[in-house]
């Protein structure tokens, strides 16, 4: 549904992104991550044909973003980081006007309007200028502007950004349903629970350049090895049984505790279980070691925050 091959983009001297290369399935959602500057914003404007590229190519379900720029901006829906909402009007008739923008029938925008002023929360205050709004409260309506049309492809940045918990939940929750629903959605984000509980595919880019990409777990082993395990015992177990015919890497241990990794686990953690209960050792526990986002991501950027 989306492709971008090579894309860049120079304001004057100025590099903005370099060399992007992606491409996301329908109905898949891909989170963009990134530091501030690193190219997230300038790569969803591009895929969302407000900006032409310097070099390179991208497409919309088939529609190139250049040459069939109307089309793409007919079918996708844009939630930018800074919204720029009209602040003097009312939420009821900045959507109003949107949704007129869009071509949809009155009846149509009656409806989806108060659709998501309902689901969002903001219902009872559409009356009032936005300009009276909190900055949750008008990041639900530029959420509201993005999706009205129902467009097939949405471009989210920073989607949760000033939101209470409850408001951001009831957003990811949108999300999930969306992606239910076939749509397909670039996140950008700098939250990192919130990119991992929502994608499928996680892009990291740095400099203009994607520098890695694919599922949480492929990334977590690509940079952080194979998945770690620790086994808790009851009491004092001989060091002598922890081995297993090379399917473990032990790292640490103690009398009562060990820490091993393991490439196969579905086969090692069985086998060594048994192995181990068989030799009088008392399990209490095996529990995966958590594998964070958060040290892949700082891994691959974390120079940059300096």
């Amino acid at each position: 549904m989306i492709q971008a091959h090579h894309l860049a983009k120079r304001f004057g001297t100025a590099i903005a992104v370099e060399d992007v290369t992606l491409s996301v399935e329908k109905g898949q959602i891909l989170a963009l991550l990134g530091p501030n500057g690193a190219g997230k914003t300038t790569t969803v404007r591009m895929l969302a044909s407000l900006l032409v590229p310097t070099s390179g190519q991208a497409t919309i379900a088939g529609f190139d973003t250049v040459k069939d720029a109307s089309q793409v901006r007919q079918m996708t829906g844009l939630l930018t980081e800074l919204p720029g909402l009209y602040n003097r009007m009312s939420a009821l008739d900045y959507l109003n006007f949107f949704g007129q923008l869009y071509g949809m029938t009155s009846a149509r925008r009656t409806a989806q309007i108060e659709h998501f002023l309902k689901y969002f929360g903001t219902w009872d205050a559409r009356r009032y200028p936005i300009g009276k709004y909190s900055k949750g409260m008008r990041q639900k309506v530029a959420l509201a502007r993005a999706l009205l049309h129902d467009p097939q492809v949405i471009l989210l940045d920073e989607p949760t950004s000033a939101m209470d918990p409850a408001s951001a939940k009831s957003v990811r929750d949108y999300i999930r349903g969306l992606k239910e629903a076939g749509r397909t959605i670039v996140i950008c984000t700098h939250n990192l629970g919130e990119a991992e509980s929502l994608s499928d595919s996680i892009a990291i880019i740095k400099r203009g350049r994607i520098v890695a990409h694919g599922t949480s777990d492929e990334l977590k082993r690509g940079l952080l090895g194979d998945p770690c395990f620790e086994v808790r015992f009851h009491k004092p177990v001989d060091p002598a049984l922890f081995s297993l015919d090379g399917l473990l890497q032990i790292e640490a241990w103690d009398s009562t505790w060990l820490r091993y990794r393991t490439r196969e686990p579905e086969r090692a953690n069985p086998a060594f279980v048994q192995h181990l209960v068989s030799a009088g050792a008392e399990v209490v526990s095996v529990s995966q070691v958590p594998q964070s986002l958060e040290a892949v991501y700082l891994h691959l950027v974390g120079e940059e925050q300096n």
